[in-house]
């Protein structure tokens, strides 16, 4: 079996080719500029992980954009979006605050990623 992926680790877009054996563990990884795409190959196919942006309310009224610190497993991508649906940011937030502290203990924390918008 084998799998093509796209590497998004830079603009590039470099093609890789993940094979795999009988057991379906990873054999081979083909293609890619440099040694991050087949890091990435592997992750994907093995464990992947996302980054999460969405919006969190300010109280007192308005949205502020917000993002993961760091990726977070796919699997949690839903339940992390729960966890920032409940979430309300003081009305004095800044770009870099942070919203929620290691969200769903993943490490990566909830952060303001731009200004309130009202």
């Amino acid at each position: 079996m084998e799998r093509k992926l796209t590497c998004i680790i830079c603009p590039r877009g470099c093609q890789l080719t993940v094979k795999f054996d009988s057991e379906g563990k990873i054999s081979e990884i083909n293609g890619g500029a440099c040694k991050r795409g087949p890091a990435y190959a592997e992750d994907e196919c093995t464990h992947p992980k996302r980054t999460v942006t969405s919006t969190v309310r300010v109280s007192g009224g308005g949205l502020i954009a917000v993002k993961t610190s760091s990726a977070i497993p796919k699997e949690l991508v839903f339940d992390c979006m729960r966890e920032i649906n409940k979430a309300i940011a003081k009305k004095d937030v800044t770009i870099g605050d942070v919203i929620i502290k290691n969200v769903l203990d993943t490490g990566s924390d909830i952060v303001a990623s731009g200004e309130v918008v009202k």
